[in-house]
């Protein structure tokens, strides 16, 4: 199912700032906790130990869960505005103080200052041995040009977030900055599309609600290099809730997460898992390719592995208005928003190389019981803006004294970590439909798909066929059959007729003779306002 309309405003910053933020020159940075006396000698502050651990971190959520909201954003607002991107850009903490910046770890962290678009402090711990001592900050960490705003701020004012570095500390796999948002660079080491800590009431006729993670503890494990665990409290209106990400850097990092959730209310949409990412424009929808490059994305194509073994692929959109697709489901197997192309010749940009973009996965590691799978596209006429967004609702009531549980795993990598035994969806590409050189009829748009796989790599043309279906219009010219000199690469194509305005959902699949499918399922939605942009393409 879908619903249309406006929603509020997705994100409360631009993210093209936050991903030049990660890809600049290094900002803040501290030392190891253990050593107090060390860290003296460096300048660094600590606070005094506590106890700590998952299980009491569950118990401080569901005990925030029985209060009233404080809103966490810095009593210093007027002198973090002038912290703008130029000015965040300028701070640098001085070198030689990343925590964990020794052989033992393999991934020391950077912390990151405030500014203008990060305004709610982050208290930030070092956990080990079951103590945790926060680490206060002190303007003295930071290398300030003379008259930098930050000069004006007092001591201790918190951070806004960190990022997990390689040992040369010359780039960085994970970071968390913002709200609840958290990304990776992935496989192909460079930043694209974030997930975050959870989403509430997303593209409904109401603002939307961002948690933010207001505490974090990082603990490294002696002997396990690259795998760092992070604990985060996360607060809202609404919610609280306790988090364990287990971070392990092994060619495409992977988090296990673990979540605790307290409703301080009852939440009409609650988003588990989401994923937030970019789609402009690529070779389905070339009318929108207003830009000089041939596509712009940083995912191509939305995922899912349903309960029932079903592999289905859906191309993004970028839609004429907002749209949210709902797919039913029991315990699904995984999700995810992918980036399939990868091929640099589609992109020509050598600059932010969206070939490089990651794929990110979530594999439910526990039963999620009944609910919906969500895609939200939002139109977008420039590449600054995340406008896809998908998340699990689950069916069950959310309502405070109903603590939820979910965990699952992310994989930031360059294909799903699970591809099926199936021909996968490559391209979809639309036109107008009919013959060349024949009249055109009215009204019809050719739809073509290419599979690439095993499972059609060797099929002749009278050896399999398309099934199609969709929710209105009429069917005609379809084929199917092996692309000509391009070895595994398969293609159907089908027109459709179409009246009216309202959108077309459709489902296509190729099947043997036998009818055992071949691919994985194709799912589309096309809207008719597009067809006179399209005759003209």
């Amino acid at each position: 199912m879908n619903d249309q309309g406006d929603c509020a405003s997705m994100a409360e910053f631009n993210r093209r700032d936050i991903l030049s933020l990660f890809l600049s020159s290094p900002l803040a940075a501290v030392l190891p906790a253990r050593a107090r006396a060390a860290a003296a000698d460096h300048g660094m502050t600590f606070g005094s130990p506590e106890p700590f651990n998952f299980d009491t971190l569950k118990r401080r959520a569901a005990e925030m869960a029985e209060t009233v909201w404080q809103d966490g954003r810095s009593p210093y607002s007027e002198i973090l505005e002038k912290i703008d991107y130029d000015a965040f850009q300028a701070i640098r903490f001085k070198k030689g103080h990343a925590l964990w910046a020794d052989d033992k770890g393999g991934a020391p962290v950077q912390l990151f200052h405030l500014g203008r678009y990060f305004q709610e402090p982050v208290k930030i711990h070092v956990v080990e041995n079951g103590t945790a001592r926060e680490i206060l900050y002190r303007r003295s960490y930071f290398d300030l040009p003379a008259h930098h705003p930050a000069q004006k701020l007092p001591d201790d004012i918190g951070f806004s977030g960190f990022r997990l570095q390689d040992p040369s500390q010359e780039t960085d796999w994970i970071a968390f900055l913002g709200a609840s948002y958290f990304r990776s660079s992935g496989e192909l080491d460079q930043y694209g599309l974030s997930a975050r800590g959870l989403a509430i009431d997303t593209a409904l006729q109401k603002p939307e609600e961002f948690p933010r993670f207001s505490q974090i503890w990082l603990e490294r494990l002696e002997g396990q290099e690259g795998r760092v665990l992070v604990y985060a409290l996360l607060d809202s209106q609404s919610i609280a809730g306790a988090y364990r990400f287990d971070c392990v850097k092994s060619g495409g990092p992977v988090m296990d997460v673990t979540c605790s959730l307290y409703p301080r209310k009852a939440i009409e949409r609650l988003g588990i898992a989401p994923l937030t990412s970019m789609y402009w424009y690529s070779e389905t929808n070339r009318r929108q390719a207003v830009d000089w490059r041939p596509e712009i994305h940083d995912s191509d194509g939305f995922a899912i592995w349903m309960g029932n073994g079903e592999r289905l692929w859906r191309p993004l959109n970028n839609p004429p208005t907002t749209v949210t697709n709902a797919f039913l489901d029991e315990n699904p197997k995984g999700f995810g928003l992918l980036q399939r192309d990868r091929e640099f010749t589609h992109y020509q940009d050598d600059g932010v190389f969206y070939d490089r973009r990651p794929s990110v996965w979530i594999e439910p590691t526990n039963k999620w019981g009944k609910g919906q799978v969500q895609l939200v596209e939002i139109p977008t006429d420039d590449e600054i803006h995340d406008n896809i967004v998908t998340y699990w609702v689950p069916d069950d009531a959310v309502e405070p004294g109903r603590p939820l549980e979910f965990d699952y795993r992310l994989y930031w990598t360059a294909d799903e970590p699970y591809p099926a035994d199936l021909g996968q969806v490559v391209m979809t590409s639309t036109g107008i439909g009919g013959v060349p050189g024949q009249p055109r009829p009215k009204n019809a748009v050719r739809f073509v798909i290419d599979f690439r796989g095993e499972a059609v790599g060797t099929l002749d043309r009278d050896d399999a066929k398309p099934v199609i279906d969709l929710s209105r219009g009429t069917v005609s010219l379809t084929d199917s059959h092996p692309v000509v000199d391009q070895p595994g690469l398969y293609r159907a194509f089908f027109d459709t007729t179409v009246e009216g305005t309202d959108p077309i959902d459709m489902r296509m699949y190729i099947r043997d003779n036998s009818g055992q499918a071949l691919t994985e399922t194709w799912l589309y939605q096309y809207f008719p306002s597009y067809m006179d942009d399209e005759r003209r393409s």
